[in-house]
């Protein structure tokens, strides 16, 4: 039975790695766009017009929320990991 549990946190473990090289991946992908946004200047920016300016504005947003949204996801998915495995070690061994 321990072999098993011992397989099960691996495989969480190796799961929660792939997770966050995805979010790490994707924080990049977030910092860029939001370090992009300095370089807009404040007034009369020189675009497509006003709709284009706010069109990515909105995907900028977007991003940043989404990239939240899955720290959030992942937050909450390891909390679960942790609390499967907090209780698999707090049965003891003799509870097999």
């Amino acid at each position: 039975m321990q072999e098993q549990i011992d397989e099960i946190i691996l495989h969480m473990a190796k799961s929660q790695e792939e997770l966050a090289s995805i979010l790490e991946a994707k924080r990049c992908v977030v910092c860029h766009l939001a370090l992009m946004n300095q370089y807009i200047p404040p007034v009369n920016p020189e675009f497509e017009g006003l709709d284009a300016l706010m069109e990515h504005s909105l995907s900028v947003t977007k991003s940043v929320t989404s990239y939240l949204n899955v720290l959030s996801d992942l937050e909450e998915a390891m909390s679960g990991s942790l609390e499967c495995i907090v209780r698999e070690l707090g049965d003891g061994p003799g509870e097999e």
